[in-house]
């Protein structure tokens, strides 16, 4: 009788394993007891270990060695051990979505997003040096670029001009120096050997404009005619040629204006005589 009493006393030391308890079994009922795991094995010798289904926060699943290791610090979540491995960042760190590390300040080039579950480092818009909240929110530029407003847009240089669309600069029009887009309309300065008629630049000034100097400006530019002249040679009573239905007359050796004298008409009637005479002495 003794030897069975023996036998159940045997028997209570006896119990399943934890679930997560792999192929060479336990020696105890809880998962810490885990001789080898199902999944991975959390902890250390020193610490102690337990098998888990999934590996916590802070840590990642190496399935070659079924265990769960640290991440690089401050990585909630992780898919290795370096710096760069980061996923997601605990509280008071933001992942750098550049190089995927978890940082306590985001770097230059780059603002704070801080959203409700993740907080972000988020790159700035081209020519950014930095930005504020949002990623068009400029408060200074990389070099070669300058703010504007709250925008970064790149300093062109000569010949070319900023194109919004894309904040690229794009060549001007061939009779551009500088201009504000690609049409020969579009001119700000003009190139060498170019004349500035209103908002174009000509090689030679149109039919009722004349060639003259303007204070401020460094090239010569194409100014309107007075009122009728078709052609002139330059300010004030200088014309040259009339516009249609009138006369050209002579004032003064330095004057000569356009009027509207039609002469054979008023000749015959023998009305200003002395226009008619000045009109034929000028045609010859």
């Amino acid at each position: 009788d003794d030897d069975d009493d023996d036998d159940d006393d045997d028997d209570d030391d006896y119990g399943p394993c934890h679930s997560e308890c792999g192929e060479r079994g336990c020696d105890g009922p809880d998962a810490e007891h885990c001789l080898s795991c199902v999944h991975f094995s959390l902890g250390s010798l020193r610490s102690g270990r337990a098998c888990v289904s999934h590996c916590p926060p802070g840590h990642y699943e190496d399935a070659a060695s079924r265990r769960c290791k640290r991440c690089y610090k401050g990585c909630e979540k992780c898919s290795g051990p370096s710096a760069g491995d980061c996923l997601s960042c605990r509280r008071g760190f933001y992942l750098n979505t550049l190089n995927s590390s978890c940082t306590d300040i985001c770097p230059p080039g780059c603002f704070a997003d801080e959203g409700e579950s993740t907080q972000n480092c988020l790159k700035c818009q081209d020519g950014c040096r930095t930005c504020l909240r949002l990623a068009d929110r400029c408060t200074a530029c990389r070099g070669g670029y300058s703010l504007a407003g709250m925008t970064c847009v790149p300093e062109c240089t000569d010949g070319t001009f900023v194109r919004l669309e894309d904040m690229t600069c794009s060549r001007c029009h061939s009779s551009c120096k500088t201009c504000t887009g690609p049409g020969r309309e579009e001119c700000i300065q003009c190139a060498e050997g170019f004349l500035q008629q209103e908002w174009q630049c000509v090689q030679a000034c149109t039919p009722g404009f004349y060639s003259a100097e303007a204070e401020g400006v460094p090239h010569r530019i194409c100014q309107r005619c007075e009122e009728n002249c078709l052609n002139c040679s330059g300010p004030g009573t200088s014309c040259t040629q009339c516009k249609a239905d009138y006369s050209l007359i002579r004032k003064t050796s330095e004057e000569v204006f356009c009027e509207t004298v039609k002469s054979n008409r008023l000749c015959e009637r023998k009305f200003y005589r002395q226009f008619c005479c000045r009109t034929c002495l000028m045609n010859g």
